[in-house]
């Protein structure tokens, strides 16, 4: 498996896991079955409510804290816990939440930040599962500041693990030439 990280981190596309048709019905599966919700984060001082939606889902009804707002964890359902055997399978790592997000259009996008919360394990794998539209996702090394670019195709998963969160910084920039939606699952593992 090649590194697409140059250095200080690892990350792992492993493309289309998932055929064309198991794609199209876990994201009508999850568009339905999910509570979605407004995402709402702390910026500047000031509470801003996101176009994007979000949803959090683990192994037990946790919470956990991230842009200084606490969320409260859904039990998994059974076409998450599907999805979840099928990436650890893959991957070989082991998770026990998961984050879904739930971008409408391109227009809606995620800025430069890291996945370091302390409520997560520390150089823990983070595993990035793409429905619906294939969008680019973005790396940029803290100091050198380079770029390393990677379309995430429908049905397709990307690992980031090792220093990965230390060292860089990730986005998921808006663009107008995506007008159809994507759900993106991020299994991750939190710490008690």
């Amino acid at each position: 498996m090649v590194n697409l990280l140059p250095k200080d981190g690892i990350v792992h596309y492993y493309g289309k896991i998932f055929s064309e048709e198991e794609a199209a019905y876990y994201f009508e599966a999850l568009l339905q079955s999910i509570t979605w919700k407004n995402d709402e984060v702390f910026m500047f001082g000031k509470k801003i409510v996101t176009k994007r939606k979000v949803a959090w889902y683990g192994d037990s009804e946790f919470e956990y804290t991230y842009s200084k707002v606490t969320k409260k964890a859904n039990l998994w359902t059974p076409q998450l816990l599907e999805i979840k055997n099928k990436v650890e399978a893959t991957t070989g790592e082991t998770f026990n939440s998961c984050l879904l997000n739930l971008y409408h259009t391109g227009a809606e996008g995620m800025g430069w930040h890291t996945d370091a919360e302390k409520d997560l394990q520390k150089n823990g794998a983070i595993a990035s599962v793409s429905f619906g539209a294939e969008r680019k996702f973005a790396f940029k090394h803290k100091i050198t500041k380079e770029t390393v670019n990677q379309n995430l195709e429908n049905g397709s998963v990307l690992i980031m693990k090792g220093t990965t969160q230390s060292h860089w910084l990730h986005r998921l920039p808006p663009t107008k030439t995506v007008n159809a939606p994507r759900i993106n699952l991020t299994f991750r593992t939190v710490v008690f």
